[in-house]
């Protein structure tokens, strides 16, 4: 599909802190799937996956996360924070305003990590889980130690945003950043001005700054979290294992996260396991390879009834 397709219409549901904006499809009574997108991306990075999975009969929710499109804090006493644990715990309180006991958890980068939250934290909510490039939960204390250079360049937004001149690169660029942050990560996905238009237009809400600069000094461990995630930080810097059913998935043109092998994508999960690598696909992959996403899903759903089986 092209930039011109759009998930919509689009509900509202209220949670513990944010009136959360996501598109729904498939029948109420089908097997839940959420899907969960990355930065600096939006909703849209599901357009082809959604209507599939629908068709196949899973109730599919896609929602923006904090600072992204229509989604909005509830008051403004709530810090307008982007750490991990705040990512995981949204997604949480999601599933309890939907009254969703248990789940599948799909998602990459900020989405990603999100749910890995929840599969570690919260395991009995995640029926399955399907992660691009692994286990995303973030080793704040190790923060500091360097990668190769040729990564490190590709990550050069995170010491952007460490600065003020950052901050205000983002309130005056953010369409211009994303771009240039789309090319690196996918250098083989021909998207459209269409495309980019339409993710542009998520970070056109107001609390996306703010929320975006958090999560980049939260991690490069240069501010401190909202104090009520003290707790459920303390214990993802732990790297807690993650036991649910897990499907991981690698793009093999993925420009900053280079594909790995069974082995090496597998650590700290120990349930049941499958890894994948996926051609020409970059970072924004449920965009970049639909169908083989897709796939993952369906996989990691029979991957969950085979384990409950034996």
């Amino acid at each position: 599909m092209t930039g011109t397709h759009r998930l919509e219409p689009l509900r509202h549901i209220r949670t513990a802190h944010l009136d959360v904006a996501y598109f729904e499809a498939g029948p109420a009574e089908g097997p839940p799937v959420l899907l969960l997108h990355g930065f600096p991306y939006d909703i849209h990075s599901y357009v082809d996956v959604a209507p599939t999975l629908a068709d196949a009969g899973y109730r599919v929710i896609v929602p923006h996360l904090r600072g992204h499109g229509d989604t909005r804090f509830l008051d403004d006493t709530i810090p307008r924070s982007g750490q991990q644990a705040a990512l995981g715990r949204d997604t949480l309180e999601l599933l309890d305003a939907l009254q969703i006991p248990q789940a599948i958890l799909a998602g990459y980068d900020w989405g990603g990590r999100a749910a890995c939250v929840v599969a570690a934290l919260w395991p009995e909510r995640v029926t399955a889980l399907v992660s691009v490039n692994g286990y995303l939960i973030q080793d704040i204390s190790a923060s500091m130690q360097p990668i190769r250079p040729d990564l490190e360049a590709g990550f050069w937004y995170f010491f952007y945003f460490l600065t003020e001149r950052g901050r205000a690169g983002l309130t005056d660029n953010r369409r211009g950043i994303a771009e240039v942050i789309w090319r690196r990560n996918s250098p083989d996905w021909a998207f459209t001005e269409g495309d980019l238009d339409r993710a542009a237009e998520a970070f056109e809400n107001p609390d996306y700054v703010d929320v975006v600069i958090h999560s980049y000094r939260h991690r490069l461990f240069r501010v401190s979290g909202a104090a009520e995630y003290s707790r459920l930080e303390a214990q993802l810097a732990q790297l807690p294992s993650i036991f649910v059913p897990t499907i991981t998935l690698d793009g093999l043109a993925d420009g900053n996260f280079p594909a790995r092998d069974t082995a090496i994508a597998g650590a700290r999960f120990s349930g049941p396991y499958e890894h994948r690598q996926v051609p020409h696909a970059g970072h924004n992959l449920a965009q970049e390879a639909p169908l083989a996403f897709t796939e993952a899903i369906r996989d990691a759903a029979a991957l969950a009834e085979r384990a409950a089986a034996a």
